[in-house]
């Protein structure tokens, strides 16, 4: 097969492209410029899209023999992840940019272009794996627990699916280093890309504040009574507890959470641990690896990259997705994922809307 490797500049990437040339493909690396100022990136190891990777991308596609070159989608990627994630915010969501660059970048438009360019298939370094079934492509969790990344790739469709392979989905981290070295290539100790890509100094309050300016507004509890302020709305995530400069201290004397965030009247509602409880959310947009659900569903959820799953009751009508939780859990926010899984298998995912917090419902 004419396989286009997607190489990131890491270890993973480039140990993924070996093993695709080893199994006899015909395979490009490809290193995706996504920067429209490549001086506004992180420059150092902890991002994921800088200069610095692009030539280790190359040196490690030099090394496995295979032909490079880099491809310009930094207006893409500015339009569909930069812009989506900073009008997220400014909605009082909390998004997932790592998910939207799959979604809309890595799967949509590389691939796009590489059946343009008849290949038939595009490899990546994540960490889940595809199986082959007489109904169908299946994406399932990867062998690896603590590196699965079956998350943010739950927004995978069928089509998509059919022309993409994970060669490092059966495999622990610790090998895919330690045949990194073997292989002769020189990431094979390059740290891992932390935090998100896009944002310089990993400061995101800063940078939201940057783009969306300050607005200032109150901080209050659930009864509506006034605890503090603040300089926007952007500078929270539901279920933070760090960072809130609250003066008065709850009557308890326990940590406080934020659990809703208004923009438009700029307010931020905080509360206790179990105020922050979700029993029901609500979600939209839904993407299915395979068929789409037609029934009530008993199966598990993931709410955020490195979550915990959970067990839910899952109902699908339409382009709406409602979900039970069997027992309350917390931190859920709209703007977020939720991920259903069938055991290891990914049904598909679909962005949350709505919580409804089981303290209201005692109320």
């Amino acid at each position: 097969m004419r396989v286009l490797a997607a190489m990131s500049g890491g270890v993973d990437s480039a140990v993924a492209a070996a093993r695709m040339a080893e199994a006899g493909h015909d395979v490009v690396g490809v290193h995706l410029a996504l920067s429209r100022n490549p001086q506004s990136y992180r420059s150092g190891a902890r991002g994921c899209c800088t200069i610095e990777d692009s030539r280790d991308a190359r040196r490690a596609a030099d090394v496995i023999g295979i032909p490079f070159y880099i491809w310009d989608l930094a207006e893409r990627f500015h339009a569909d992840v930069v812009e989506d994630f900073v009008s997220e915010y400014a909605a009082g969501r909390t998004p997932n940019p790592c998910l939207r660059c799959n979604e809309k970048v890595k799967f949509s438009a590389v691939l796009e272009r590489a059946l343009a360019l008849e290949f038939d298939a595009v490899a990546t370094g994540h960490y889940a794996r595809i199986v082959d079934t007489p109904s169908g492509r299946e994406l399932h969790r990867a062998v690896d627990p603590a590196k699965d990344q079956s998350y943010v790739l739950g927004v995978l469709t069928q089509a998509q699916l059919k022309h993409a392979f994970f060669p490092l989905g059966d495999t622990v981290k610790t090998e895919v280093r330690e045949e990194a070295e073997r292989r002769g290539l020189s990431v094979a100790a390059k740290p891992d890309s932390h935090d998100i890509c896009f944002i310089a100094d990993g400061n995101t309050p800063g940078f939201l504040s940057e783009h969306l300016g300050e607005a200032p507004g109150d901080i209050v509890d659930a009864q509506g009574n006034k605890l503090g302020e603040h300089k926007g709305t952007h500078g929270f995530t539901v279920g933070q507890r760090k960072g809130l400069r609250i003066g008065t201290p709850a009557a308890d004397g326990k940590p406080r959470f934020v659990l809703d965030i208004s923009p438009v009247d700029r307010t931020v509602t905080v509360g206790s641990r179990d105020e922050l409880a979700v029993s029901r959310l609500t979600a939209s947009k839904p993407r299915w690896c395979g068929p789409a659900p037609t029934s009530e569903l008993q199966v598990k959820a993931q709410l955020r990259a490195h979550g915990e799953e959970v067990a839910v009751t899952a109902r699908i009508e339409g382009d709406l997705v409602s979900v039970d939780f069997d027992e309350p859990t917390s931190a859920v926010a709209p703007g977020q994922a939720v991920v259903l899984y069938d055991g290891t298998r990914v049904i598909g995912s679909a962005t949350i809307d709505t919580v409804s917090r089981t303290a209201a419902q005692h109320v």
